[in-house]
């Protein structure tokens, strides 16, 4: 299906000099002299199974002598950066238990675990060749939701923070099963809303493995919620419906649940609230939101028939001339956005009027 929809492979887009100004004013940048390209030149690696023994697409790779002592400690101080304060006094604690590289997908990651010595904890993060489709991703995911990104970029490399979280095509196909009715339902809900904040962000392509479902204990119930961990179609295809998780043949079966357990009633109630949620977003974060707009609508991540095909999908949608008049991508979320918190603000102005 989604074959249809989407452009069989999207390109990286390099990173301008106004959204590198941007980054640095609100601390993503370092200065750590390690590149994407540097851990490319492994000389070696072996395949990485998982508990099952079935490949999982990554390999774990191994560089020469000379080289791993220095790639270790670069790769020590961007922990010390995403994480703590960049003191390289706990580097003694620390030790790089594996890099791995992933063989699937655009953006052919490195997986980085570190390891603390005295306890055996440990945490991933990666590093990636720099995307500025993806990092206005993790921008705005940092912006308008309740989650917070850490992440860094140097010259064309992206670092970014692991999200802890079950996938959602093993949450789907391992634990769906056997979760009871309440958490069906809450399940349900968080698609709802998860459906419409990537419509109205604009964040394509989340189909079932390019986003998390956490679950979380809270005394006698488990609460369930669903967040995106891939930003590379942020804003890139031109067709409306790629935004719109519920598209997705791998999704269908939340599709089907939401029919099972919600009725159009609920269905709405839940779109709503996820739009005011997203409103009040969009103006507690006013200052950094508009700066990191006036960047997009200025920067090139989509072509250009993709521009025409999805301003005049959204203006069919919503009949707001705005969309009509958006010159590029950046243009076209601002109307988006634009477009949630007016209506917000109306109905809370009617609200006020009534009570008066």
């Amino acid at each position: 299906m989604e074959s249809k929809l989407m452009s069989k492979k999207k390109p990286s887009f390099p990173v301008n000099e106004k959204l590198l100004a941007y980054l640095d004013n609100y601390g993503r940048t370092t200065k750590v002299s390690i590149s994407y390209e540097d851990l490319l030149r492994f000389s070696g690696g072996i395949t990485v199974y998982d508990k099952e023994d079935n490949d999982t697409l990554w390999i774990r790779v191994y560089y020469p002598e000379f080289e791993q002592n220095e790639i270790e400690y670069n790769l020590k101080s961007i922990y010390t950066q995403l994480h703590s304060d960049g003191n390289e006094n706990i580097f003694d604690y620390l030790k790089i238990a594996g890099i791995d590289y992933c063989t699937f997908g655009n953006s052919k990651p490195f997986r980085i675990k570190v390891l603390n010595v005295y306890n055996n904890n440990y945490v991933y993060f990666y590093v990636k060749q720099a995307d500025a489709s993806r990092i206005y991703g993790l921008e705005l995911e940092h912006i308008l939701s309740p989650n917070r990104i850490n992440f860094l970029v140097y010259k064309n490399t992206l670092i970014e923070e692991h999200i802890a979280g079950i996938p959602g095509d093993e949450f789907i196909n391992e634990h769906l099963k056997d979760c009871d009715d309440l958490g069906l339902a809450q399940i349900a809900k968080e698609f709802v809303k998860f459906n419409e904040s990537c419509m109205i962000t604009l964040l394509g392509d989340m189909r079932s493995y390019n986003f998390v479902i956490i679950p979380t204990h809270d005394f006698d119930l488990v609460r369930y919620k669903i967040r995106a961990i891939d930003f590379d179609q942020q804003c890139y295809e031109g067709n409306f419906k790629v935004y719109q998780p519920a598209i997705f043949k791998e999704n269908i079966k939340l599709v089907r649940l939401v029919a099972k357990r919600l009725d159009n009633r609920s269905i709405e109630q839940y779109r709503n609230e996820e739009r005011a949620l997203l409103a009040k977003r969009i103006i507690n974060g006013k200052k950094r939101l508009t700066r990191l707009l006036r960047v997009m609508a200025t920067d090139n991540i989509s072509p250009r028939d993709h521009v025409k095909q999805l301003r005049a999908d959204i203006y069919d949608f919503t009949n707001d001339m705005k969309f009509r008049r958006a010159a590029n991508m950046g243009a076209i979320l601002r109307a988006a956005l634009e477009f949630v918190k007016r209506n917000y603000e109306d109905i809370s102005l009617k609200r006020l009027i009534k009570d008066i």
